[in-house]
């Protein structure tokens, strides 16, 4: 084993529960299913017999790129696709830094980046995120990192940056800006319009959110064709499997029924807010598929202790939700994932029953 990775520690997903019974409000899953198109092109490429499972991919995921590039406006050459933006990643890290050239990442952000650079022996430099959701912008651009991640909106807090924010840290920052944008599509902007003006950007996508295929792990990378081309000489030949092709190219073609599903989900997600925030709770703004939420306490102060309760208590009662106890900022909140109104009405039924059961007063002698 080499020495960076007895170093490292594993990434730790969030929990895939097995039998049935369960809400997962821990993972940002979409709760809806994908489009149909989407399921009719995996049949037209399976056929009567799946035949053409015998047979490897197109090697650069060709017809997905091209749709990615229609769909942005841009060229194939502008564009690369993974087995889930996951993948995306760590071939920026693995092309990018090294132990001369650190990493950056905004704290707290998405727990995979360390993991990654770790892997890499890269140090990592961070930048903390207040819990109004900003950063300072003249941290970054000089943390003389070779690469910054930044997730955008961010995870886990699910607040967004200003497309004036990101590009006044893209004027000055002399190593590649990646924007994360898993969770773009739930947000009033993105940074797309900054890729042609500034070649240290990237910006990475997903479809296991907003595109409801999370089960077929599908994502991609906007960036300079110099950038593309880097990361093509590291990506594994036939790193995204045929179906996973088709489905992510049919996705991208049903942008009506996308719009609806996300609008639905964007609602669902308001109506959630507005209901534990009457109830006394603290939710963060969300740009995103999730709230990260705090119970209500007598002394007005959030709880960490009161949230690991509330998380276990939701747990025994088959929902999921995901807490973040290492971080001090997150600590006192649960991030949930945005579920159908069905769901939504579960979580906000249990939580009400622990709050009556004396939540709130353990909150307020533990606080």
């Amino acid at each position: 084993m080499s020495a960076a990775v007895a170093a490292q520690s594993a990434y730790t997903p969030g929990e895939q529960p097995q039998g049935g019974g369960w809400i997962k409000l821990n993972t940002n899953e979409n709760p809806y299913p994908p489009s149909p198109l989407v399921v009719a092109a995996i049949q037209r490429e399976l056929g009567g017999d799946g035949a053409s499972l015998r047979l490897y991919p197109s090697p650069k995921s060709a017809p997905l790129r091209l749709a990615a590039a229609r769909f942005h406006g841009t060229n194939v050459e502008n564009v690369i696709v993974g087995n889930g933006s996951d993948d995306v990643l760590n071939l920026l890290a693995r092309t990018f830094s090294d132990a001369s050239r650190p990493v950056g990442m905004l704290d707290p952000s998405y727990s995979l980046y360390p993991v990654l650079s770790g892997l890499c022996a890269a140090s990592v430099r961070r930048v903390p995120v207040s819990i109004e959701g900003d950063f300072d912008a003249d941290a970054v651009a000089g943390c003389a990192a070779n690469i910054f991640f930044l997730t955008n909106p961010n995870a886990p807090l699910g607040t967004a940056f200003s497309r004036e924010k990101i590009e006044s840290v893209l004027a000055r920052f002399d190593g590649l800006l990646v924007v994360d944008e898993a969770y773009a599509p739930f947000a009033n902007a993105d940074t797309t319009g900054l890729l042609s003006e500034y070649p240290n950007l990237v910006i990475t996508r997903t479809f296991s959110k907003a595109y409801a295929l999370a089960g077929m792990r599908v994502g991609y990378a906007l960036a300079s064709a110099e950038v593309i081309a880097a990361l093509d000489r590291v990506r594994d030949s036939y790193n995204l499997d045929r179906l996973a092709q088709v489905a992510g190219a049919a996705a991208l073609e049903d942008t009506a029924y996308y719009e609806r599903t996300i609008a639905t989900i964007k609602a669902t997600r308001e109506a959630t807010a507005a209901a534990l925030q009457g109830r006394g709770w603290r939710v963060l703004p969300s740009q995103a598929n999730f709230l990260m939420v705090s119970p209500p306490s007598e002394r007005s102060i959030s709880s960490a202790p009161a949230a690991a309760a509330l998380f276990q208590f939701l747990k025994e009662n088959k929902v999921l939700t995901r807490h973040f106890p290492q971080n001090p900022l997150t600590a006192p909140f649960l991030r949930v994932s945005i579920g159908n109104d069905a769901e939504m009405a579960v979580f906000l039924d249990i939580a009400d029953k622990w709050v009556a059961a004396g939540g709130a007063a353990q909150l307020a002698s533990v606080s």
